[in-house]
């Protein structure tokens, strides 16, 4: 094969290798290695990306056992978890757009490399680095950190937060808990979007089979990081790139799973915004269809009191996707170099305390549901599998919030009542602007029975109870969710797939007559370019070129 840097006209390729060669690059690499571009998020602020260091000399390892030359760099990495619950979280969905760019600039930038071996983990870093690989289109794999090993429940971290919001515990003694449950450096264990993202990477066919769920800091996790660096050279003799795998049937592959899972919202940001790379149409009706004849397999939390790390040892994705043969595209291809159908052929019946059979699931199917009416003409996104059965058909009273801030004030003060529908607006891409997740305002209405959430932002993988968001149109784009007062009635059912406003049409024109778009203040930077470039959450929120 013709390496990239060979294709480079001889003077430059010359002051090229020099500038290698002065960083440490050896000669004779220089003269005859595929030179492998190792892609590192790691950083000392995400708990999921610190294990990535060591994660990146064992794929150093890997790339030299078989040939190549590994040369890395790093791009950013936020945690959603310190993000959440204030402005920051802003940040989280537009820095997607910032790694992908990055990784952009430096592989495509430097014209040197002949593959990638891209280390992630955590909520936006997984999915930009997807559609960094789509758009760059050189032999790629993706290796994470794994998820930490929790010593508690679910069930019981949440009664600790809940103990702190009740003012029962102290900060020290809910941070000394909660260390039980992020038991160390590695993704938080429960089925956020993290955990999704990754889990979804390995059924595109991106991750080497069985390795997305592998705890971390184990010695099983630096076998598979450092076997990506051995399979990233075989995938450059073959000349298999991301566009080869990552076909119309491997994302439908991907929606099956995520259903089947009952994983994060978020994918239908993140799905779409890979599928739009790919040149690709994607519309959250396709989720439907897929959710509609698809059972959801596992009960891990927010669906239940299990973790990804039960999942893994249960059998992991490969014996999931086993139960979903019927539904699944077999000849997609894999990093592996096999099939998925070889891959689940070789899979072992998962333990069914974890991962229950096709024919007796938890629930028959629509654990991800869009739902429609005057409220959300476009869509709107609500998690069914995370809903209690009770919750499922709710008619409550609005109490309306044009910002996150506004509601946790009103919580504060007793103002939010049982029988009321919270709805916070204004946090959609735009008018956010960066489409915050509202998790914490999820984690508050649990202290008050008989209450729902609606929103034009977006919610955690880990969030739980009636929490219907994603609304479109967003509210500064005149979408009737900017039209709600309070004491108007709302009705919410999914069993019928609706979310209504109970107000005439001729009211809602005469209040639409007097509508003004509440516009806020962003500063110069990230924010200001976000709110005037992003696309709507139907279209996963990408930048408009």
């Amino acid at each position: 094969m013709k390496r990239a840097i060979d294709k480079l006209e001889p003077f430059q390729r010359a002051i090229s290798k020099a500038h290698l060669a002065s960083a440490g690059v050896s000669l004779d690499a220089l003269d005859n290695k595929p030179l492998i571009a190792v892609c590192n998020s790691w950083n000392e602020v995400c708990p999921g990306h610190e294990p990535l260091r060591q994660l990146a000399e064992e794929v150093k390892k890997g790339v030299r056992e078989a040939g190549g030359e590994p040369i890395e760099f790093n791009t950013i990495a936020m945690c959603d978890g310190i993000a959440q619950g204030h402005l920051g979280m802003r940040y989280c969905l537009p820095h997607r757009e910032i790694i992908a760019d990055s990784v952009e600039a430096m592989v495509v930038g430097e014209g040197i490399f002949d593959g990638m071996v891209m280390l992630t983990a955590c909520d936006k870093i997984t999915p930009a680095m997807l559609q960094a690989a789509a758009r760059i289109n050189i032999p790629t794999i993706i290796v994470t950190s794994g998820p930490s090993v929790p010593e508690i429940a679910p069930s019981d971290s949440k009664k600790l937060r809940s103990k702190f919001l009740s003012g029962e515990i102290t900060e020290r003694e809910l941070i000394e808990g909660t260390l039980k449950y992020y038991s160390g450096p590695g993704i938080c264990p429960f089925l956020g979007t993290a955990n999704t993202m990754n889990a979804l990477a390995e059924a595109l066919g991106m991750m080497l089979s069985g390795s997305s769920l592998i705890p971390s800091n184990t010695s099983f996790r630096r076998f598979a990081a450092r076997n990506s660096g051995n399979e990233i050279m075989r995938l450059i003799k073959e000349g298999i790139t991301p566009r080869k795998i990552i076909t119309k049937e491997a994302i439908y592959n991907a929606i099956v799973l995520l259903t089947a899972l009952g994983g994060s919202l978020n994918a239908l940001l993140h799905l779409p915004a890979l599928a739009a790379e790919l040149g690709i149409e994607l519309s959250w009706d396709e989720f439907a269809k897929v959710s509609s004849k698809t059972p959801l397999l596992c009960a891990i939390v927010p669906n239940g009191n299990q973790t990804v790390v039960d999942l893994h040892r249960a059998g992991g994705v490969p014996s999931v996707m086993r139960e979903l043969k019927s539904l699944l595209n077999l000849d997609t291809i894999t990093v592996d170099g096999k099939t998925i159908g070889e891959i689940i052929s070789e899979a072992k019946e998962g333990d069914r305390n974890v991962i229950r059979a096709f024919d007796n699931p938890i629930q028959e199917a629509d654990g991800i549901q869009i739902l429609y009416g005057n409220l959300a003409p476009k869509g709107a996104l609500v998690k069914t599998s995370a809903v209690p059965e009770n919750q499922r058909e709710f008619t409550g009273i609005s109490i309306v919030f044009n910002s996150e801030e506004e509601c946790h004030k009103a919580y504060k003060e007793g103002r939010i009542k049982s029988g009321h529908i919270v709805v916070v607006r204004y946090e959609g891409p735009k008018g956010g602007p960066g489409m915050r997740e509202l998790h914490r305002v999820t984690e508050i209405l649990k202290k008050i029975p008989n209450t729902a959430i609606i929103t034009d932002g977006r919610f955690s993988g880990a969030s739980g109870g009636l929490s219907v968001g994603y609304i479109c149109p967003e509210a500064i784009e005149g979408g009737p969710i900017a039209l709600v007062e309070n004491g108007d009635t709302i009705k919410i059912d999914l069993k019928k797939g609706i979310i209504e406003l109970k107000v005439s049409k001729e009211e809602l024109e005469l209040r639409k007559a007097k509508w003004n778009p509440i516009i806020k203040e962003c500063g110069k930077g990230v924010l200001k370019r976000y709110s005037k470039e992003a696309g709507s959450a139907l279209e996963g929120a990408i930048l408009k070129v």
